[in-house]
């Protein structure tokens, strides 16, 4: 067992928003220093990519169960260009009156403000050098931060062989000042729910493509972040996504020397949030052993079940969009109608969001709780997910519109919609097990299962939104089944209701293009 987590646990008390809290916050954005939505080094060539992208016809839900095309011979550099795209390229851009300007992206991120980051570290890669890159999805270019195969540094860093011996690993941190500009302390959050959405992406786009993908989120922290060039405090590694065949094992030589390459600034006065460093810091890993330590924690068990399920249809994997059209179309639905999800919709959703992730940890950490509003063949009321039988535990039932709404932070999404998703965990027995760096497990893989039922709703012709949450109120809601529980993350799907509803009518980017 770890240590317990005393900063996880005291940042998690400290930044739950309850009614009291909501209206007492008298913050006010300061648009004048808004951050920058891109990251630009400014002294290092930009590479292009290719601007053909894959269209992945695979279906959305059998690339997202890890189905795709059989693993190429080598990884090219098209084939990464489409992971990258799909994964945190600019799909959509939106024009408001007086010339104001959003590039939306290819996953969801809270307030559209896109403070994740990806480098790579590319090594046998067919038409890219080896070396250290970063990917700027503003002119979909890469540059090259280092000029030397990094792959066995960091291996070393994972305490595993896979990162060296894999064509190339991405590597997602979080630009802190982005978020926390608007979010402030619960900005820590939003970097592992935002960084897990995108992860969904890349998950289900590298299986589609045969790039046998697998996550790292135990790591030398001062080792990853020395090799990217970033400082480990306003800018932060969060998740390594290994790509592409074996190759011949990369050596991890000497330490990587520093690096400080220029960029431009991200505003006039960036602003420390002394509460996301300090959680971030505790939860770091200093040497190759404590991460192999660290992984041996084992996930808590869930709550006891009081049985009676009601089975959900299983899921066609081959039925619905299929992928690449799915992740053009996504969106945040902004206004939910009355119109029904059906009960295989719901099913589909919760089967996408509960998939095996193929990790360096077990996953497993939470529960999903919902209230169902609208889903045929239900009784509305609320209810739990047992993703062990694919069904449905229920809890109570009754009209819950108001108290969704009221929970999502009194946001009319959360009561509009056929059914909200509530992701909760034990998050004390995941911090005695995993200690200060389960909290980024925990939110993190809520992120990762909120991103895959967008990618499930958006392939079977429904919408999603993303929620915040009043967090006591929430357990409190679901009690006395959800006691010792903590809320992690909310989802609400249904139908969208009305013009403008979502993003999907926004002006889909002209390059890159996109090839059969």
């Amino acid at each position: 067992m770890a240590d317990s987590a005393p900063v996880a646990r005291r940042y998690h008390d400290v930044t739950a928003h309850s009614p009291a809290s909501v209206r007492a916050n008298t913050y006010t954005l300061d648009w004048d220093n808004k951050p920058f939505p891109f990251k630009v080094y400014t002294d290092v060539p930009a590479i292009e990519l290719p601007r053909e992208i894959d269209v992945l016809s695979t279906p959305t839900l059998a690339a997202v169960a890890g189905e795709g095309a059989p693993a190429p011979p080598t990884l090219t550099l098209g084939a990464l260009s489409s992971v990258l795209y799909y994964t945190a390229g600019v799909t959509k851009q939106k024009r408001y009156p007086g010339g104001g300007e959003v590039l939306f992206r290819a996953a969801a991120s809270t307030g559209a403000l896109y403070q994740t980051e990806v480098y790579v570290v590319a090594g046998d890669i067919d038409g890219l050098a080896a070396g250290v890159y970063h990917f700027c999805p503003g002119d979909f270019t890469l540059r090259r931060l280092r000029a030397h195969d990094a792959r066995g540094t960091l291996a070393e860093a994972v305490a595993d062989p896979a990162p060296g011996r894999r064509a190339a690993t991405l590597v997602l941190t979080g630009i802190i000042w982005r978020n926390s500009w608007k979010y402030r302390a619960r900005t820590y959050r939003h970097l592992f729910w935002d960084s897990g959405t995108m992860l969904a992406n890349a998950l289900a786009v590298a299986a589609a493509l045969g790039l046998a993908p697998r996550v790292f989120t135990g790591f030398v922290d001062a080792t990853v972040h020395r090799l990217l060039g970033v400082d480990g405090t306003t800018e932060v590694a969060l998740a390594l996504l290994t790509l592409g065949p074996e190759t011949t094992a990369a050596s991890a030589g000497e330490p990587p020397a520093p690096i400080d390459h220029a960029t431009l600034p991200l505003s006039s006065r960036p602003v420390p949030e002394p509460l996301v460093t300090e959680a971030h810091a505790a939860s770091a890993l200093a040497a190759p052993d404590d991460v192999r330590r660290w992984r041996a924690g084992r996930p808590p068990a869930s709550a006891p079940s009081r049985g009676g399920f009601i089975e959900l249809p299983a899921p066609e994997p081959n039925a619905g969009r299929p992928l690449g059209e799915t992740i053009q179309r996504r969106g945040s639905t902004r206004h939910f109608g009355p119109a029904p999800i059906g009960r295989d919709d719901l099913g589909a959703a919760l089967w996408a969001a509960s998939r095996r992730v193929p990790a360096d940890v077990p996953v497993g950490l939470g529960d999903i709780y919902m209230t169902v509003h609208a889903v045929t063949g239900l009784t509305p009321g609320t209810y739990r997910y047992r993703r062990d039988a694919h069904a449905l535990e229920p809890l109570q039932a009754g009209e819950f519109r108001r108290q969704s709404a009221f929970l999502s932070l009194e946001q009319s999404l959360g009561g509009d919609a056929a059914v909200t998703l509530f992701f909760l965990s034990r998050l004390d027995a995941v911090l005695a097990e995993f200690g200060e760096r389960g909290y980024r497990l925990v939110n993190l893989e809520a992120g990762l299962a909120g991103g895959r039922a967008y990618l499930a709703a958006y392939a079977r012709g429904f919408g999603a939104s993303g929620l915040t949450f009043y967090d006591a109120e929430v357990v409190q809601f679901f009690m006395p089944h959800a006691a010792g529980a903590d809320a992690i993350f909310v989802v609400a799907l249904g139908r969208s209701g009305g013009a403008g509803s979502d993003v999907l009518g926004l002006t889909s980017i002209a390059a890159p293009t996109r090839r059969s």
